[in-house]
């Protein structure tokens, strides 16, 4: 058999506070394979977010191992943690996490110069306009993100999560601050993302939304405490929403 896109072994993350260690994680066993849609349920401090971070290689396990498409990252130094997320992962953060000098197409190409995707600004450039028509922002590109509304930057923040070809996307509550229909749309785009062979990994508290996905994982203080698979669960855009062709390098 195949080996998982993810694998986690015994993972434990206890953070030190003045009060003493507080346990995040208590030793998470977890494989996931490639192109599955999984939904992380849980409660806030139930340690979704840590688990991301650590998936992602933002933080660094207390204890045990994670494995990403056969790369060891509780290994790496930092340097090689950097590299290997700038080139295989993308993020996409809660609070956008976009920067705000530059406008949103120059946000989408961060990603694309880090990974040496494309030879030419002018190619990035014109890669971070099919991405944006992607996630229907296009008309959006030369603006800067305080020029945009709330659901406007986080259709950015997916399309910078896509622009260096990622083999995970991990969503840390990406529909949290949405109304219910941009948050529809924006599930819809996970879901061709997942048409398109990706694997996207979110975490969040819409149990609608996590009804419709591959399968469904719940968390409670630091420790998974169900599994579901869900065959029935569609992965194409509901109710009508328009599919979405994904921009190659």
């Amino acid at each position: 058999m195949s080996e998982p896109l993810i694998r986690l072994e015994g993972v434990k993350k206890a953070y030190h506070t003045a009060a003493g260690d507080f346990p995040a994680l208590r030793g998470i066993d977890l494989e996931i394979e490639s192109g599955e849609f999984v939904a992380l349920l849980g409660r806030s401090g139930a340690g979704k977010s840590t688990l991301i971070n650590l998936m992602t290689g933002i933080d660094r396990p207390t204890a045990g191992n994670v494995v990403i498409d056969g790369q060891a990252i509780h290994q790496m130094s930092e340097a090689q943690i950097t590299r290997w997320r700038g080139r295989q992962v993308g993020v996409i953060f809660q609070s956008f996490q976009l920067m705000p000098m530059l406008t949103c197409a120059q946000n989408v190409m961060l990603p694309m110069d880090f990974a040496n995707l494309y030879r030419t600004p002018k190619a990035q450039y014109a890669s971070a306009l099919e991405l944006l028509a992607a996630v229907e922002i296009r008309e959006h590109a030369d603006k800067l993100p305080s020029a945009v509304s709330g659901g406007q930057r986080q259709r950015v923040a997916i399309a910078r999560a896509m622009a260096n070809e990622p083999v995970l996307i991990a969503a840390d509550e990406p529909t949290g601050s949405l109304d219910s229909r941009t948050a529809d749309a924006v599930f819809a785009l996970f879901s061709q993302l997942v048409a398109a062979g990706k694997t996207v990994f979110m975490a969040t508290h819409d149990r609608e939304l996590a009804s419709r996905v591959t399968r469904v994982i719940r968390i409670e203080d630091g420790e998974l405490v169900d599994d579901e698979r869900q065959p029935s669960a569609t992965t194409h855009p509901p109710r009508g929403e328009p599919h979405v062709e994904m921009a190659h390098a």
